[in-house]
């Protein structure tokens, strides 16, 4: 009897070996193919962006943490816009102090030029401090870019 049993207890022990080893393969596998195809569809994604505009935005430039705040700021930089402006080379982007601090748009320039470093920024505090402005302007084409990214109509 003890001669079956260790028949079964081996047995049983090979089972789970060949059954953990070929779910090791195996995961291995299929997370080396992920990998793979994730590094393909990055690749063309970046190949796509540098084809169509050589103004692209570098999300790798911001922690997650600063993800969030740059976007909680922008969204309330879009919402609180009073006026919309444009340049010569760009927009102007016209604000109540009362909505938006210069502490505010200075954050949100700070974390944009991480990952836009494209733009040329310009923060002014008018009509004693009851005006404040964001001027984005840069190379040719910029404008087009701003509309885009920025819900300029």
């Amino acid at each position: 009897m003890k001669n079956g049993k260790e028949r079964l207890v081996n047995a049983g022990q090979k089972s789970v070996a060949g059954v953990t080893l070929a779910l090791w393969i195996g995961s291995g596998a299929a997370m080396g193919l992920a990998a793979q195809d994730s590094a393909i569809v990055v690749e063309a994604e970046r190949q796509a962006a540098t084809v169509q505009s050589k103004f692209y935005c570098n999300i790798k430039a911001l922690t997650p943490e600063e993800r969030v705040r740059h976007k909680q700021l922008g969204e309330k930089l879009m919402a609180a816009r009073k006026e919309i402006v444009e340049t010569e080379k760009g927009y102007e982007f016209q604000y109540s102090p009362a909505d938006i601090s210069l502490a505010e748009l200075a954050d949100w320039v700070g974390a944009e030029s991480k990952c836009c470093p494209f733009f040329d920024f310009h923060i002014d505090l008018e009509r004693e401090g009851k005006l404040l402005c964001l001027r984005l302007t840069g190379e040719e084409g910029i404008k087009a870019f701003i509309r885009a990214e920025f819900g300029v109509h």
